[in-house]
């Protein structure tokens, strides 16, 4: 390759023109690589439908029984509007020096962690008990459950039936799409009409959703780097049977489909 020849001298007019060129400008924004630069990136300036969670939580008076789940001083747990799951749900925290954070930060203060988990904790036995509500007569594991509640006089103490809190995942996006600190607490099925892409359906299979019980993170988890990583990105790969369907979506969703139908049945 030749060497290029000695640039000329150019003149302040030509500088200008080359700061403002398109090339320049591309230069100026990275690819967020860090959750860091997620956050100073131009797509989380405030305002707009980003910011949506904060009406939730500055009042949730406003908002009808049938998109909030409950509140109290410190949260309020919410109906996903847009469900990725069967259930969806998502809890909101409401300590004004936290809702802005991002959670990898957020959740370094152990006060704060120790006080997430002990909602989730409570959350997820909600969320457990809508699940039974919802498929606990298909369930094979609670049929001697349905059974000794079907006779006349039910024993005392019923069967423990199927565990539904582990059919409930419970944590977040290393790269959040709103911009309030939220927390997914839903059922493991993936089965939704609103699951209509690889990013949805990765962004809840993949490592980019970290569960709450993984934090706090070490400085060098690879999470943390969520874009380099390319979690988003990967193939199609059944949360339930590991089968890759590579980017056959159309296929794909059939199969959720399926899997959804076993697993509420097991």
């Amino acid at each position: 390759m030749s060497r290029p020849q000695k640039a000329e001298k150019r003149d302040a007019c030509t500088n200008f023109t080359e700061l403002l060129s398109p090339k320049n400008k591309q230069q100026k924004h990275k690819d967020p690589h860090t959750w860091y630069d997620y956050l100073q990136s131009e797509k989380r300036a405030p305002g707009g439908p980003r910011d949506a969670l904060g009406a939730y939580i500055e009042n949730p008076e406003s908002f009808s029984s049938n998109v909030i789940v409950y509140q109290n001083q410190n949260f309020v747990a919410i109906r996903d509007r847009y469900p990725k799951s069967t259930l969806h749900l998502l809890l909101l925290p409401r300590d004004l020096s936290k809702t802005r954070l991002h959670p990898f930060d957020a959740f370094d203060d152990p006060e704060f962690l120790e006080n997430v988990r002990v909602e989730v904790k409570k959350i997820r036995a909600l969320a457990a008990a809508e699940l039974r509500r919802m498929y606990g007569k298909e369930s094979a594991q609670e049929k001697r459950r349905y059974d000794a509640l079907d006779v006349k006089f039910p024993p005392d103490e019923l069967p423990s039936g199927r565990d539904w809190e582990k059919e409930v995942m419970c944590g977040i996006h290393s790269g959040p799409s709103m911009n309030h600190l939220h927390i997914h607490v839903m059922s493991v099925d993936r089965y939704s009409e609103r699951m209509k892409s690889k990013k949805h359906y990765n962004s809840f299979s993949t490592p980019f959703f970290v569960d709450v019980d993984d934090f706090p993170l070490p400085q060098d988890d690879p999470r943390k780097y969520f874009k380099r990583q390319g979690y988003l990105q990967w193939d199609y790969i059944c949360w339930r049977c590991e089968r890759n369907f590579g980017n056959k979506f159309a296929e794909f969703k059939g199969h959720l489909e399926e899997e959804f139908n076993e697993w509420k049945r097991q």
